[in-house]
């Protein structure tokens, strides 16, 4: 424990971890460990944190965590569990007091990471649409929470379902009217 520990107090701090566990710092596994430990900061865990992360994963030693690493994953993508993963990336990823929102590169590449796996066609049409429409520099959490739910409700790529009186962010309406327009294109 007291290796951790120096790691993870070092100016290297998380680099250290990672390096540690052989996990990059970009990977899914370190967001998912953040998530277990309830880390209120990026890129950093108190000290409270890492004790009662540590705890809840049943780890004492760097293999020990290492290997619990790679079973973390199964653990996040139980449907009980993944929503709550889900909302917290967001959350985690607001770096500054006050802020409400995430600039829409960070949510392309935050999108890839959290629901690439599950969702790949739509997430990568959606940050198509980030990458090149104009309207939006930024996502906040109702928007978040909004494409999470399309990519569960809505029947995908052909759309049929989707209900632009229903509560949707004005982003997925203006999303889907692009892919409905892209698709005539294709068509044509």
């Amino acid at each position: 424990m007291l290796v951790i520990l120096v790691l993870l107090y070092s100016p290297e701090g998380i680099e250290a971890l990672c390096s540690a566990v052989g996990v990059d710092h970009t990977d899914v596994r370190m967001l998912m460990l953040a998530w277990k430990m309830n880390a209120e900061k990026q890129g950093y865990f108190t000290q409270d944190e890492w004790h009662i992360g540590l705890k809840a994963l049943r780890v004492d030693t760097i293999g020990k965590l290492k290997k619990r690493l790679s079973n973390l994953k199964e653990e996040v993508m139980k449907p009980e569990n993944f929503e709550n993963f889900y909302l917290y990336a967001f959350r985690y990823c607001l770096t500054e007091e006050k802020q409400k929102s995430i600039d829409i590169e960070s949510i392309c590449i935050l999108l890839d990471l959290v629901l690439g796996s599950q969702f790949r066609p739509q997430v990568d049409t959606f940050t198509e649409y980030l990458k090149i429409q104009n309207e939006y520099k930024v996502i906040n959490m109702d928007q978040w929470t909004n494409f999470f739910r399309f990519c569960k409700e809505i029947s995908f790529p052909d759309l049929e379902n989707y209900d632009t009186t229903e509560a949707w962010s004005l982003v997925l309406d203006n999303y889907v009217e692009w892919m409905k327009e892209k698709a005539k294109l294709a068509a044509a």
